[in-house]
Formats: structure tokens, C-alpha cells, sequence
């Protein structure tokens, strides 16, 4: 058996800010670096911004919505969820062309637990860590009440959209990607998949 295969998941804390923002990096395809870049003050890094805003106690990209898997202390990757309750108030056109389409869809998520973001280290990947995060995420769902979760992937990776099918994520909707500076994605669509826990 992988060493990896049983990592413990906890909750994450502030202390974590860094390694939160290095992973919703990852899972966002540098898009938030991208963002961050935009609010560096002078002498910031856009990984400083980042790890700043994680540090945060509320909004959605904060610490206490993450869980991460770790092994003998060393962080493997983690999982970014909440509950969505009410639409976002946010015009998608006046939005970053990136995240215009992310916004769009998470207005089709409201009364679901949403998976904002799932990230695994490259060098962790491939034994079950992301699978282990997601059911992690569905267990705070159901114990928060809620009976559907949601999540957001590029169709064009195709490894992701494979492991949220295996694990029972179906197609609700899509909008199309809209042109932006961050590779690889730049055609196809951002896909929203639903499932019932």
C-alpha cells in the first residue's frame, strides 16, 4: 500500500495560510496568482497576497473553509468548501474575464455545498488523496445539512472531470471559457457537476 493511500485529514488553521495559498494556485491553474499579482502592494509577493487572504477568518478562500491531508505533518493537498446560500451579487461582465465564468455558475449552485477548490501536491497525486478530500468535504455537507454538493473544473481536464464522474458528479451546466492571460485553459467551458449525498 502507498504510504500516502490513508492520509490524516484535519482542519486547517491560520498557521496553514502559505500552503493553502500555494494549492488553491494549483487548483486554480495560476489564476489566483494572476489576481493576487493585481493587489500587490510594493515589496509584496502575489504568494503573500494570497497566503494573506487565507489567513483571513471568514470569506471564502479562508482557512476555516479548508481541510488538509497531510502525512507525518508534511501537507499532501486539501479541499476548499461551504455552503452556498445565496447567489453571488457580482455582474459576471464586470468581472476578471478568468473568474467571469466561475461566477456565472456558482449563481446555479445556491442551496448546495460548493468545493471552491481541491488541489493535490504533483509529487502526491495518483493514490487517492483528491478522492479522500472530496469525501471529507461530502461528510461537512451532510453533517452541516445539506443534501447536494457542487464543483467547478475546466473541461479540458479531462483527469478531474474523470474523477468527479467516478465519483458520482454528473453535468448540470456550463459556460464558456472567456479569453484570458493563464494557460492551459483558454477554449472550451467551465463545467458545474452536481451530486446527491
Amino acid at each position: 500500500m502507498n504510504a500516502h493511500a490513508n492520509p490524516l485529514v484535519r482542519q486547517a488553521d491560520a498557521a496553514d495560510a502559505t500552503t493553502l495559498a500555494r494549492l488553491i494556485d494549483i487548483a486554480g491553474e495560476g489564476i489566483p496568482t494572476w489576481l493576487w499579482t493585481r493587489q500587490c502592494v510594493e515589496g509584496q509577493t502575489p504568494l503573500e497576497v494570497g497566503a494573506e487572504r487565507a489567513r483571513r477568518p471568514s470569506g471564502g478562500f479562508s482557512y476555516c473553509n479548508a481541510l488538509i491531508a497531510e502525512k507525518d505533518g508534511a501537507p499532501l493537498g486539501m479541499v476548499l468548501s461551504y455552503a452556498i446560500t445565496d447567489a453571488p451579487e457580482d455582474d459576471p461582465d464586470d468581472l476578471p474575464a478568468p473568474i467571469a465564468p466561475f461566477v456565472a455558475l456558482e449563481a446555479l449552485s445556491v442551496g448546495t455545498w460548493y468545493i471552491n477548490a481541491l488541489a493535490v501536491f504533483p509529487s502526491h497525486r495518483g493514490v487517492g488523496i483528491g478522492a479522500r478530500l472530496l469525501q471529507a468535504a461530502e461528510g461537512l455537507a451532510v453533517a452541516s445539512g445539506f443534501d447536494t454538493m457542487s464543483i467547478q473544473v475546466y473541461g479540458q481536464n479531462t483527469g478531474a472531470v474523470r474523477l468527479y464522474e467516478r465519483l458520482g458528479y454528473e453535468l448540470s451546466a456550463k459556460e464558456p471559457v472567456r479569453s484570458h492571460p493563464c494557460p492551459p485553459y483558454h477554449t472550451g467551458d467551465v463545467l458545474l457537476l452536481k451530486k446527491a449525498v
